[in-house]
């Protein structure tokens, strides 16, 4: 018990043990304190992006009380351990260059406007949303791969934020909420291509004409803020000629989370219009036709007598559909 007490006597005559143990209790409070802060605050707001960031903000700041409160409590004796600091500091630095990367790419993210919270990107190879940007890694709720389209297939990605400097980053939704997508419709030779080409885009104007009046408002920003040229923003009807039928192809502008239901609709409405086109308008597909074979010489041979008889088989001109 007197060897106890003596113990501590001694570590509270230390000033250093003082600080340290000051240091302890008062980050111990802010991290209470910030705690609450975070459970408490963003319940009052409604927006869920403003409340995304609120919570960050209080996280931020919370870390930065935490550093200054070391920084303020050593700070006569940090000269005397400059040296120390510096030889530990490049180990360290060669030992977490991963890590400081990430933490750059997050200072880059964070300034550069890379892509924010709610964007859809291409990160790394992965697609997906971006649910939370952390100092060292996104994460993002990824979409594809086994799944078709752009849709969730439930897996949650994180990524390290030093990719930004290793690939590139493609975000779907940065200043220019949309995308544009194209459909391929095959039409046999014989219908009627000037209805074919009406009825596209009648279709187009129909499913895709309420984006068209918002992108061009987001496309009038992007030219101004980029060296871009202007672009058609309405639907597209094309039309070229091959060998099998003719192909007419829609472009169109869509909502980069609605890409895929968008063109089921337009799909099905496209083919109802042509059922209702009484044979004017007719699908293609792939056929195969065989205008002549060749004549075939055949050689038998008697195994018995060994004698050999040429024969020449010529088959008959067919057609198969």
């Amino acid at each position: 018990m007197v060897n106890a007490l003596s113990t501590i006597q001694r570590l509270l005559a230390d000033p250093m043990a003082i600080k340290l143990i000051e240091v302890v209790v008062g980050i111990a409070i802010v991290a209470l304190i910030f705690r609450l802060l975070a459970q408490t605050l963003p319940r009052q707001v409604q927006d869920t992006d403003l409340r995304y960031r609120i919570r960050k903000a209080i996280s931020f700041v919370g870390y930065a009380i935490m550093s200054l409160l070391i920084v303020l409590a050593f700070s006569d004796s940090l000269g005397k351990l400059t040296v120390i600091f510096g030889v530990i500091g490049a180990g360290v630095a060669f030992a977490l260059q991963e890590v400081i990367a990430s933490f750059a790419g997050w200072a880059a993210i964070s300034l550069g406007q890379f892509y924010k919270p709610g964007d859809r990107v291409l990160l790394g190879g992965i697609m997906g949303d971006v649910i939370d940007i952390s100092i060292l890694r996104t994460t993002l709720m990824e979409c594809g791969d086994w799944v078709k389209a752009d849709l969730y297939n439930g897996r949650i990605v994180r990524i390290a934020n030093s990719f930004v400097f290793k690939e590139p980053v493609y975000n779907y939704s940065a200043d220019f909420p949309f995308v544009w997508d194209e459909i391929t419709v095959p039409v046999k030779y014989g219908s009627d291509r000037h209805l074919t080409r009406e009825i596209l885009q009648k279709v187009a104007d129909e499913v895709i004409g309420e984006y068209v009046l918002q992108a061009k408002a987001q496309w009038e920003h992007m030219v101004h803020k980029y060296l871009i040229e202007d672009a058609r923003i309405e639907p597209a009807v094309t039309l070229i000629a091959n060998d099998n039928w003719m192909e007419f192809t829609l472009r169109y502008i869509v909502d980069y989370k609605k890409r895929r239901g968008k063109k089921d609709l337009i799909f099905s409405r496209i083919l109802d219009e042509f059922d209702n086109s009484e044979g004017r308008v007719s699908v293609a597909s792939t056929t195969i036709h065989i205008v002549e074979t060749p004549a075939f010489n055949v050689k038998l041979v008697d195994s018995r007598n060994g004698i050999s008889k040429k024969t020449e088989m010529d088959l008959s001109k067919e057609t198969m559909q």
